[in-house]
């Protein structure tokens, strides 16, 4: 790929990641990126733990960052508002040709705010994802996000769709999703790399794989507690990697007892991504109510239930691989035991070259 220049050098880029999601999602762009301009990364530490994020620059091969912030946990003011600070002054010393934000967490937020406030050109990788659920921060920070950016860079023409009942309609890019992208590049990595079965004496098919981490879900006992029940209920084995917010919660409202008491629950501390695609693509099943996880199981073709009442990703859904269940313990249940295969195989999410079409994007517009 030739070099972009702007004023006769090369374009200088901003990433901005501070989440596991965002991690995986510049992977690939980032190494596609860097072939044709300079880029600077900044990891404001929105996860700071090492298995949700050393871990993941180290199994991914992603540049060490440029910046840490630090910013670590706080409310959602406090961590926005740090981050904001810290991203303004970074930008104004580095004077780059465009910004580059991922997903919907306070990261994305205050990249975008600090971006926009300086006239800097955005890129919002992941646009126009919607839940239509304003309760979810994550909602309010896509959408902000998205009318903040110059480039909206859609990874379903569902997304695509909602941005144009937006009136959002200039610098509007279907892209497909560069998530898709690290799917195929990492699948055969973890494979021959990862030892995740062995090490916890699974087989392929034999267990249910469970991840909870929203605070839709963890701030609510009743939520968190149903989701418990259903676990203990299923009578099948189930391996649970434990965001560190969903540990404290589970202990905190008197839950964690419980799911140890049950010998067929496997509550386990967060796993690298080989380690995370491993266990995706031999469960049985996945249960979860993160956003990048439903695409994983669609991706790798393993029956997915939502452990919550809407979706961004509706394509997954649509397509026979995800069922919406939200916490009540008799619907997952139910959902867990007709999570089946559908009969053919669609793909909603690009043809695996996203990151390309992204970086030819910001090329021809420099």
């Amino acid at each position: 790929m030739t070099s972009a220049r702007c004023g006769g050098k090369r374009i200088k880029v901003v990433s901005i990641v501070g989440a596991r999601p965002q991690f995986i999602k510049a992977a690939p762009l980032s190494r596609v990126l860097r072939a044709g301009a300079d880029e600077i990364l900044i990891h404001t530490g929105q996860h700071y733990d090492d298995n949700m994020s050393r871990t993941f620059f180290d199994e991914l091969e992603i540049p060490r960052p440029d910046h840490h912030l630090g910013v670590g946990s706080g409310s959602h003011g406090l961590q926005t508002g740090l981050m904001l600070e810290r991203i303004e002054k970074i930008l104004l010393d580095e004077k780059p040709d465009a910004v580059l934000v991922y997903g919907d967490t306070n990261s994305t937020l205050a990249g975008a705010m600090a971006a926009a406030k300086l006239l800097i050109p955005l890129a919002h990788v992941e646009a126009g994802l919607r839940s239509f659920n304003r309760a979810m921060p994550e909602e309010i920070n896509r959408v902000v996000a998205d009318h903040c950016a110059d480039w909206l860079l859609c990874p379903t023409q569902t997304a695509v769709e909602n941005l144009r009942r937006e009136g959002v309609d200039r610098g509007v890019h279907l892209t497909g999703d560069v998530m898709f992208d690290a799917a195929l590049r990492f699948a055969g990595l973890a494979e021959t790399r990862s030892r995740v079965l062995e090490t916890l004496s699974l087989r392929k098919d034999g267990y249910v794989l469970c991840t909870v981490h929203r605070a839709e879900n963890t701030d609510d006992r009743s939520r968190l507690g149903g989701i418990v029940q259903a676990l203990r209920r299923s009578g099948r084995t189930v391996v649970f990697p434990l965001h560190p917010r969903t540990r404290k919660m589970l202990e905190g409202w008197g839950l964690a007892e419980d799911l140890s008491a049950a010998s067929s629950i496997r509550l386990i501390d967060p796993v690298g991504y080989l380690d995370m695609i491993r266990l995706e693509r031999n469960a049985s099943a996945i249960l979860t109510d993160s956003g990048g996880v439903q695409k994983e199981a669609y991706f790798y073709r393993v029956p997915c239930v939502t452990l919550r009442n809407e979706t961004e990703w509706v394509e997954t859904v649509r397509d026979g691989w995800n069922r919406l269940a939200g916490t009540d313990p008799d619907a997952i249940l139910q959902a867990l035991d007709n999570s089946a295969v559908p009969a053919e195989a669609a793909f909603s999410f690009g043809d695996g070259r996203a990151s390309e079409t992204i970086v030819r994007l910001i090329h021809e517009n420099f």
